[in-house]
């Protein structure tokens, strides 16, 4: 009652203040964003208090406060913070690269890749051939020629199939998981994301022919899809050593440094035109087995970067629009099944393949249910791609991705619970975003400190 009654009245103040930053868009951004810290925590705690994870509560808060429904944060609120969100995403990858040992990389490379491969592949198959026997119900598909429907339902499954690292990491973080669940799913899903772009370029550049777009617009390139990855890795790689000699011949003011180098990441790869989520891994990756401090960086930009966490997952929130979600769930409902069968399967046989623990089979799947902003990113390019018809595809992913993004976080929550590998922080969830970030677990196998 007593959160409740906070919410109310954080919503009246905000209502009340709103209209005095009509003039001011910085102001109205910062007040935006200090409104979403504050009710997109107290959300998270309410949603915590009933046994659901704390992202959930943040989501449902930005569904909530988000321009489709009360709209207490605008629209052109929530894009002045965008950048808020490329920040978020940054950081996340880095603390995620920084998750991945190399000598787990070279002991369970291959049980990782052999997971993945067949989950993906799987899924991919099971989407496209659902969406493709379907068409008929789904309307720009429904008389389209066969092999032109053929090629939309490959490009659909391009999309569905894709994992959220976001995600991931934050019930990591969340929890204090760090058994061979968390740090198998971790693993699948990183090495997916690398796998899905170059699918998702491929797929593209084959429905081209298969289905060329109205008008002249452009494709991408294989170069320039290969200079996306490749230089990536070089670019992460480099900035990744310069971490590591920071915090070997310097190593001060950590939190300020640590929000620093996601910052130059971030301009780095957008300069650049290289995938920003490989090039942050990679320096995560980089700077963790280059240097013997990078536990205390880690440490220090989970301390600085939870209120953006927070922002961050109601930022996704606010835009799940739910006035043309509701109307597609009939649509994608069945196809959210599908996929989940689909995961279910390919991690039971991949994990047999691979000869893993039981847990691992039972388990991980649950981890893989979830999507985020990499999903949404791809949805928006086939939408660019295909003008006429892709929009209303790429309207359909968004619903899917809803779907996804709300179950998914229950799923991995009781996946870990079921396996034993929650820590003791998860039990009460009540510990704020700045006490967890100074609490019990670091997301690297050890004790964590939980940034959301």
């Amino acid at each position: 009652m007593r959160r409740l009654a906070i919410l109310i009245v954080l919503f009246g103040g905000m209502q009340l203040v709103l209209p005095l930053g009509t003039q001011g868009q910085g102001s109205q951004a910062l007040l935006s964003f200090g409104f979403l810290i504050l009710g997109a925590y107290t959300v998270g705690e309410i949603a915590a208090g009933v046994g659901l994870p704390k992202i959930v509560g943040y989501l449902l808060s930005g569904v909530l406060f988000g321009p489709h429904v009360l709209g207490a944060v605008t629209e052109a609120g929530a894009t002045r913070l965008a950048p808020i969100s490329e920040l978020a995403v940054a950081i996340i990858a880095f603390l995620a690269g920084a998750e991945l040992r190399w000598a787990e990389v070279r002991d369970r490379g291959t049980v990782l890749g052999k997971i993945m491969t067949v989950e993906l592949v799987l899924s991919f198959v099971a989407i496209a051939g659902f969406v493709y026997l379907t068409r008929g119900w789904i309307p720009p598909a429904a008389d389209l020629p066969a092999i032109e429907a053929l090629a939309f339902a490959m490009l659909f499954a391009a999309v569905a199939i894709v994992h959220s690292p976001a995600v991931t990491m934050a019930l990591l973080t969340e929890t204090g998981a760090k058994g061979p669940v968390a740090r198998t799913t971790l693993g699948v899903v990183l090495l997916a994301d690398v796998a899905v772009v170059l699918l998702f370029s491929g797929v593209l550049t084959f429905a081209r022919v298969l289905a060329p777009p109205a008008g002249p617009v452009a494709g991408p390139s294989l170069l320039l899809v290969l200079w996306e990855i490749g230089g990536a890795l070089i670019i992460g790689s480099a900035m990744g050593a310069a971490v590591a000699a920071y915090l070997r011949f310097v190593g001060k003011d950590l939190v300020l440094f640590g929000v620093l180098a996601a910052f130059f990441g971030l301009e780095v790869a957008q300069l650049a035109h290289v995938e920003l989520l490989l090039t942050m891994l990679m320096a995560g990756f980089v700077a963790e087995n280059f240097s013997e401090h990078g536990e205390k960086l880690r440490h220090a930009m989970e301390r600085s970067a939870a209120p953006i966490f927070v922002v961050f997952f109601a930022l996704s929130g606010a835009k799940i629009e739910l006035a043309q979600v509701g109307p597609l769930l009939p649509l994608v409902v069945p196809i959210a099944i599908v996929r989940g069968l689909a995961i279910w399967s390919g991690v039971k046989i991949g994990a047999r393949w691979a000869r893993t623990k039981d847990d691992e089979s039972r388990y991980v799947w649950m981890g893989l249910v979830s999507q985020a902003g990499v999903a949404i990113g791809l949805a928006a390019i086939l939408a660019e791609a295909y003008p006429e018809r892709g929009p209303h595809l790429a309207g359909m992913l968004l619903a899917l991705i809803a779907v996804n993004e709300s179950v998914g976080p229950i799923l991995f929550r009781r996946a870990l619970d079921k396996s034993g590998e929650t820590g003791e922080s998860s039990s009460t969830g009540t510990a704020s975003p700045a006490s967890a970030s100074a609490g019990k677990a670091v997301p690297d196998g050890e004790p964590r400190q939980a940034p959301s």
